[in-house]
């Protein structure tokens, strides 16, 4: 070989190796959700919950929690049947986006361009799906949210609304859960594809992974996957808000009893992540998870925490109740 040869090699593989490091994922961005009951499903999520509506369109409603600095982080969409309908995260930079497009395209994986402007408050985006069918959004531009509003601007700079307003009021979005057949195959895409560190996972008796945990922030986890028990493809399980403390999660509890909300499962403990949490079904029948606490992850090597099935029972519940078998079968549908 050679020693032109052996430069262009090199010079390729630390092209390579920078392209890489720059095709990077930052946080997770939004979740956009079609609901079958828009008043019931808003009404919800507004007045029971507490989020902010910052815009609200004819079908359609842009909701964030009051220290959700973006325009949005969930959006309703008026449908024929409650599905999920994207999955957004932000990549690291304008560079990433371009990057991961190449990148996409040279791995086989089919992938969309939507040019900025074609979606509410976003640059442009890439649309494409996971092995199991989930429907990813990359984008990097996104308008943050802005009020001149007295009776919700804050005082506080690093409050981009006033805190509880209204109904639960959580501080952030915090993740989505989704259900799939192969939780080990979907887990290792993202991992590998994405570079959303792989956090903490559940194996049972037979050795066969039962939920994977991952995040790319420094939180428990964005995205989990869960073992669909009913083995007939992916369905979205949940979404998440997180709440500052434990009282706020009781009271969270008494509010949703009183507006005649269906608790689902809690209030209870995750072992896995130390989170304290409640389960709910909103009208349109999407499961909502409040949870608080969680532990933090600041090591930059670390290791993803193995939870074997003789203490499977303590990462599910530490205190001893048993989630109904709903938690387990149920999920909306994903949508095209």
């Amino acid at each position: 070989m050679s020693k032109v040869t052996e430069d262009v090699q090199t010079k390729q593989t630390v092209q390579e190796r920078l392209e890489e490091q720059l095709r990077a994922v930052a946080h997770i961005g939004h979740v956009e959700i079609g609901v079958t009951k828009f008043e019931d499903s808003l009404w919800f999520y507004t007045d029971v919950l507490g989020l902010v509506l910052s815009e609200k369109e004819e079908g359609r409603a842009y909701l964030r929690a009051w220290q959700d600095f973006d325009h949005y982080t969930l959006v309703l969409q008026e449908s024929e049947k409650s599905e999920v309908n994207r999955m957004s995260w932000r990549v690291a930079s304008e560079e990433a986006l371009d990057l991961f497009e190449k990148y996409l395209k040279d791995t086989g994986i089919d992938v969309e361009r939507i040019e900025a402007g074609q979606k509410k408050a976003l640059g442009d985006t890439l649309h494409f799906k996971s092995p199991s069918g989930l429907p990813i959004e990359l984008y990097w531009e996104k308008e943050l949210f802005e009020t001149d509003d007295p009776q919700l601007k804050s005082k506080l700079p690093s409050h981009p609304s006033k805190s509880h307003l209204k109904g639960v009021s959580p501080r952030r979005f915090d993740h989505v859960n989704i259900m799939v057949n192969d939780v080990k195959q979907e887990q290792e895409w993202w991992t590998d594809l994405l570079g959303i560190h792989h956090r903490y996972f559940v194996q049972n008796k037979e050795d066969e992974r039962l939920g994977s945990w991952l995040s790319k922030t420094n939180i428990a986890h964005e995205v989990a996957f869960m073992r669909n028990a009913n083995q007939n493809g992916a369905a979205f399980h949940h979404l998440a808000y997180f709440l500052d403390s434990p009282d706020e999660l009781v009271r969270a509890a008494n509010i949703m009893a009183e507006n005649g909300i269906e608790i689902e499962w809690g209030p209870g403990k995750h072992g896995t992540s130390g989170a304290q949490f409640i389960y709910v079904f909103e009208p349109s029948g999407h499961r909502v998870e409040l949870w608080t606490g969680g532990f933090l992850i600041f090591s930059p090597d670390w290791k993803p925490i193995e939870w074997k099935s003789d203490v499977g029972e303590l990462g599910m519940e530490m205190w001893g109740s048993n989630p109904p078998e709903t938690y387990y079968t149920y999920g909306v549908d994903i949508g095209e």
